[in-house]
């Protein structure tokens, strides 16, 4: 029960210290648990997401043009100098690029996609993103989520869910991912992961040297 009261004052806490911030704010701000893996919150974030016909090739120039990087294989993220492009579906994208740049993105994609069928969106303040990391990261997201999480690589990107809620992963390395939700569910979204990596929870899946 203590432990209940505690966690429930911290969050509070949180809420009183997002409240006092002027401007943007992420969802659980400074939000952090030390476990066998460590899990927190990644602060505010820039994303785009885009729906087209991914095979046109002013698609692909619009989409470097603002992030830098190649358009992704089916189940990929690629990064350049200033941003990521992820790929969510066989029409659509969730571009990554610096908070206050997600905007300029926006209308920069309108711009060049006007005579096509397409849409592009911010929802940079509709989602949270996480990161996990650790030697038995993997192990931690193995008890969350249907997703084949012993196959994913480096580079890899999953749309899937965690317990109750829709979500999406990245793997940057072998040690770390990266976990976008719904802003509404971010507090559901990091309880979740922080009971999933406490320590004595470990169930034996190989560590990553």
């Amino acid at each position: 029960m203590s432990e209940a009261v505690d966690e429930a004052k911290a969050l509070e806490a949180m809420g009183a210290a997002q409240a006092a911030q002027a401007g943007p704010v992420s969802a659980l701000p400074g939000a952090r648990f030390e476990g066998y893996c460590t899990v927190e919150e990644a602060g505010l974030c820039g994303m785009v997401t885009l729906r087209a016909d991914l095979s046109l090739a002013k698609v692909a120039r619009v989409v470097k043009a603002v992030t830098g990087a190649e358009m992704p294989a089916r189940l990929k993220i690629t990064s350049g100098a200033r941003g990521r492009i992820a790929w969510m579906s066989p029409d659509e994208l969730l571009l990554f690029v610096e908070y206050g740049e997600a905007g300029a993105a926006v209308a920069r994609l309108d711009k060049a996609l006007a005579t096509s069928h397409a849409l592009a969106v911010d929802v940079s303040d509709a989602r949270a993103l996480f990161r996990l990391t650790g030697a038995r990261a993997r192990e931690v997201l193995m008890k969350l989520t249907p997703a084949d999480i012993r196959r994913m690589q480096p580079g890899d990107f999953r749309r899937t869910r965690l317990a109750q809620v829709p979500a999406a992963l990245y793997m940057p390395d072998e040690k770390g991912f990266e976990i976008i939700a719904f802003r509404s569910v971010a507090g559901y979204v990091f309880d979740l992961l922080r009971n999933a990596a406490r320590p004595g929870g470990e169930v034996g899946f190989p560590a990553v040297e």
